[in-house]
């Protein structure tokens, strides 16, 4: 053992005995593969109770490694984990093949195999993946195909929504999705991975006591960490810089994510949702994200630090944090607090799949180029869930402390439920929008689709008629000390309330050259409106 790694082992000061790859055959020279070597090392110290695997500096070239309980995987400095490419096709080899599970009609089939990843672990109790080292998925595939391009290179893809450009009169994506096996078009045969082909950095099923710290990602797949179903979660001061899904935190209970730093300008940065993957429905709940930094720069400048901003495909870059899009077990006690937005698109909360979204707490956000609505809380009714018939609940939110600069024109606070089915208690509290402004006259009075059994994706809405607060389907919510600024004129008024009930707005200020005070109300019953711009004592707003 090197004085390196001795002096590095001090300092973990470890009460379980040590196995070092290099003592198993691995030789981290970039080129031999070091998978055997690697999982020898974790049998050995499961054998042995308990213990720390130490990948010392080094590249090691991997397949599938399959974590063992009360076992700690440690990348030293210097060390790099790189997922080796998959065999040709018909040859042998590769990554472990997907298990057997229920046939995968309500998610895709990168949330319902997990063995077919880079690093993989399901039904342990005690098992940590720590730093400084690095995973570097080279040779993992995104979900289509059997690898993916390289770290930054994507191909071709229709325009995006820069901060000073509109595709207002551009076509809006058709309600539905094309339907290729079963009602929910799953399973989909391009989703679908043969043996041998890997699709995921981490992941974890049904394990209890988990802990991932101080590790980079690179170039992580369809998932740079994947857990389902498991209990006891914490991941802490993780760098993740990738080409799809961050963080996805799926059925699990009790989970902290801190002091994580997730580019993915392809996928959600970091995503909380309740799926069908598991063949049984749980729900999430009792969740933390706290002091986390998420964005959609170009993949691989984040950890370089250039951190260079790129439009490539409708919409914008992605990199937000959301609740959703999978809803079907419910979420309950959720907290969102300190964290940064930048050059991504905005917090969402969303649930279409008829089960609850309730108790999330959010507060101290700041967002910067934001490439759609800041905040958005989606109530549909898709209901791709088993027994699921009618759309579910979403209320008891609480929103403080936002503040979103440079905002895209289509959106500001966007908060829509269904006819019947309402978003109901929501507060919002403290809030500043900074919009761009600029929307054309065509945006005025636009008439929006109800979207029932879409996709919930604030731009699938198109640009909403207007540019401060949109609220539909609502009832019980409460705004208060919400600040609007325009940098643009823009010709919409600041706020739009239709089929809304018992709701408060207090403290409203509109300023800037899109400064237009002006409410629409359609359908508004019990408001309460008190100090705020484009209203008088008499009630009805001034034209």
């Amino acid at each position: 053992m090197s004085s390196s790694h001795g002096q590095e082992s001090a300092g973990r000061a470890c009460a379980w005995p040590e196995f070092d790859v290099r003592r198993f055959g691995a030789v981290g020279d970039g080129r031999s593969l070091a998978t055997a070597a690697i999982n020898q090392a974790l049998l050995a110290a499961e054998a042995a109770g308990g213990g720390t695997v130490v990948v010392p500096a080094g590249d090691y070239l991997c397949h599938s490694i399959q974590l063992r309980s009360h076992v700690t995987l440690h990348l030293g400095a210097g060390a790099t984990l790189i997922a080796a490419d998959p065999p040709s096709p018909g040859e042998a080899g590769g990554y472990d093949a997907p298990e057997e599970g229920p046939v995968n009609l309500y998610q895709d089939f990168g949330h319902s195999r997990f063995r077919n990843s880079l690093i993989w672990g399901e039904h342990l109790d005690g098992v940590t993946i720590e730093g400084p080292g690095c995973i570097y998925g080279r040779g993992l595939s995104r979900g289509n195909g059997r690898k993916a391009m390289p770290v930054g290179v994507v191909g071709p893809q229709p325009p995006g929504h820069l901060p000073d450009v509109l595709e207002a009169d551009g076509p809006v994506p058709s309600e539905g999705e094309p339907v290729t096996s079963g009602p929910f078009g799953y399973p989909h045969p391009s989703d679908t991975l043969p043996r041998g082909v890997g699709n995921k950095a981490i992941a974890l099923r049904e394990c209890r006591r988990v802990l991932v710290r101080d590790v980079t990602i690179l170039h992580g797949g369809h998932f740079a960490v994947l857990a389902t179903g498991c209990d006891h979660v914490t991941l802490d001061h993780l760098l993740i810089d990738t080409n799809r899904d961050g963080i996805d935190i799926d059925g699990c209970a009790n989970v902290r994510i801190s002091r994580c730093s997730v580019n993915s300008p392809w996928d959600d940065a970091i995503c909380v949702k309740t799926s069908f993957g598991l063949g049984h429905l749980r729900p999430v709940e009792a969740v933390t994200i706290s002091d986390c930094f998420v964005s959609g720069f170009v993949e691989g400048t984040l950890l370089d630090g250039t951190r260079r901003p790129e439009v490539r495909h409708r919409g914008g870059p992605i990199g937000r944090i959301k609740l959703g899009t999978e809803g079907s077990g419910g979420f309950r006690t959720i907290a969102i607090s300190n964290c940064v937005f930048d050059s991504c698109r905005g917090l969402a909360l969303e649930q279409v799949d008829g089960a609850g979204l309730e108790q999330v707490v959010v507060t101290n956000l700041t967002m910067r180029q934001v490439m759609n609505a800041p905040i958005f809380i989606r109530l549909g009714g898709r209901l791709r869930a088993p027994g699921a018939e009618t759309p579910g609940r979403a209320g008891r939110i609480a929103i403080s402390q936002v503040c979103a600069h440079l905002a895209v024109p289509d959106h500001g606070i966007f908060i829509a439920g269904l006819a019947g089915h309402p978003v109901t208690d929501v507060h919002l509290d403290g809030i500043q929008i900074f919009a761009c402004g600029g929307a054309p006259a065509s945006t005025v009075n636009r008439e929006v689709a109800e979207m029932v059994r879409d996709y919930p994706e604030p731009y699938l809405f198109g640009p909403l008629p207007a540019w401060g607060l949109y609220v539909r389907h609502a009832a019980r919510i409460r705004v208060r000390n919400l600040s609007l600024h325009g940098d643009r004129p823009d010709p919409r008024p600041a706020v739009h309330l239709e089929d809304v009930d018992a709701s408060d707005v207090t403290g409203l200020r509109v300023s800037g050259d899109a400064g237009v005070a002006r409410w629409t109300l359609i359908q508004v019953r019990g408001l309460r409106v008190r100090d705020s711009d484009g209203w008088t004592d008499e009630g009805p707003p001034v034209p």
